[in-house]
């Protein structure tokens, strides 16, 4: 019996909605693209006009009328506005800004009280299966070293809040060390792999990070050690950035996978 069509939502035509709005376009089995929500419209036109079905333009606070699953491809300011009208009816949130699921905690709640679900893809790290399987067990430590292209930091609240100017540094510097959940409040547009990895494993203040601005690199580079009564495993990723310095190519990837699997008779992983 074939699985119904899930009508899709994407919130955000930045470098990442652009591309799951393109995969969508072309095809994925038992999803459409229904709709998309920007803040201005007429800045996309022409790419909406190359689609093969444009999507309806719809303010965010409608898109649960035509939609059973939005992806938030948006500033981390309007999480909470996207995912609330969603989750409330029942239906699945995708959330790529995952750091402000740390400041909105209420959401996972509101979530299980009205079956709805929050989905927080693999993006740009690698082994998020293992800490999660790890974490059925019992996991020790999770440390994280994140190195990034200096363009990728700049003007990051944490930074410009202590005066640090990485501008002319010719040397790797040491900018952070501390939990995950101060990581995300100093830099909420290039810490959600840490969120991602602290909610898969032992929380946002067990998980703890250093993060380098590095002259040195072109990709962004996290390396992930973990400790677990099941397993001792390291993992490192060098994900080249998208068009935003700031996120990765392979984050919309990692969106376009997950909503593959939904509809796929072989699910590989977890």
């Amino acid at each position: 019996m074939p699985t119904p069509t899930r009508r899709v939502a994407v919130v955000g035509l930045g470098p990442i909605g652009r591309k799951v709005v393109e995969a969508l376009d072309q095809g994925i089995d038992g999803l459409t693209l229904a709709a998309i929500s920007v803040q201005d419209p007429s800045k996309h036109g022409d790419f909406l006009a190359r689609l093969k079905r444009p999507p309806v333009v719809l303010p965010i606070d409608e898109l649960h009328t035509s939609a059973d699953i939005v992806i938030e491809c948006a500033p981390s300011k309007l999480v909470r506005s996207i995912v609330i009208p969603v989750v409330s009816r029942g239906k699945t949130a995708i959330v790529l800004s995952v750091g402000a699921l740390l400041e909105n905690e209420d959401l996972i709640a509101l979530a299980r009280q009205n079956g709805g679900q929050i989905v927080v893809p693999t993006g740009a790290l690698i082994g998020l299966d293992a800490v999660t399987a790890a974490a059925e067990g019992s996991i020790q430590s999770v440390r994280m070293v994140t190195r990034k292209p200096l363009n990728g930091l700049a003007g990051a609240p944490y930074l410009v809040e202590n005066n640090i100017d990485i501008a002319g540094i010719t040397e790797p510097l040491k900018i952070f060390e501390g939990t995950a959940r101060d990581a995300a409040k100093g830099f909420p547009a290039n810490l959600n792999v840490a969120v991602a990895l602290s909610l898969a494993g032992v929380g946002p203040d067990r998980t703890t990070l250093q993060i380098w601005a590095d002259p040195r690199v072109t990709r962004n580079v996290h390396r992930v050690e973990v400790e677990s009564d099941s397993a001792r495993f390291s993992m490192t990723i060098e994900n080249i950035p998208s068009e935003n310095p700031k996120t990765g190519r392979i984050t919309a990837l990692s969106v376009i996978a997950y909503l593959r699997k939904q509809g796929s008779a072989l699910r590989v992983g977890t």
